[in-house]
């Protein structure tokens, strides 16, 4: 039986990041994360390209544009989006997390889902390097594994 493991060895991988300004006490801290990981794992400033967008309904259609670039190997969304009294949440949530889904499945790179989607503040908070973590560092973690999964996956159909 043959095991495909996410290891975090760096093999020059290029990532992009698409990080929204909404809520940006929020997702300054996501993507300080994100990057402080990425550095953590060898991947340095020059294999770093972000992008920054208004909002969470932005970052599938420039997600898609960086992806197209042929710049990077990975993407990574970051965002938050936090409800209000209105319904508004559901239909941002539901169309950004659907449009990065599609592009995940469907692009020519693997893109991370670091979009928070909670009740308030302080939960958003607490998931932006709080108490819960930050989901950009976490974010940063599972794009190196998926493209070490996706290098051997390549490896083993030239064989």
């Amino acid at each position: 039986m043959k095991n495909l493991y996410g290891t975090l060895a760096n093999h020059d991988y290029r990532i992009g990041i698409v990080v929204s300004h909404f809520n940006e006490i929020v997702t300054e801290r996501l993507l300080s994360g994100c990057v402080a990981q990425l550095k953590t794992l060898g991947i340095g400033d020059e294999q770093i390209t972000v992008a920054h967008v208004p909002g969470a309904m932005e970052l599938a259609r420039m997600t898609k544009e960086l992806g197209a670039s042929n710049r990077v190997d990975g993407l990574i969304a970051l965002g938050s989006v936090i409800r209000g009294e209105t319904s508004h949440y559901v239909y941002v949530c539901q169309t950004t997390a659907n449009g990065l889904a599609d592009l995940s499945l469907n692009g020519p790179q693997p893109v991370m889902f670091g979009v928070l989607t909670t009740e308030n503040m302080d939960q958003a908070l607490a998931r932006a390097g709080g108490k819960a973590g930050n989901k950009g560092a976490e974010c940063a973690i599972d794009i190196v594994q998926i493209l070490n999964v996706q290098r051997q996956i390549k490896e083993l159909a030239q064989s």
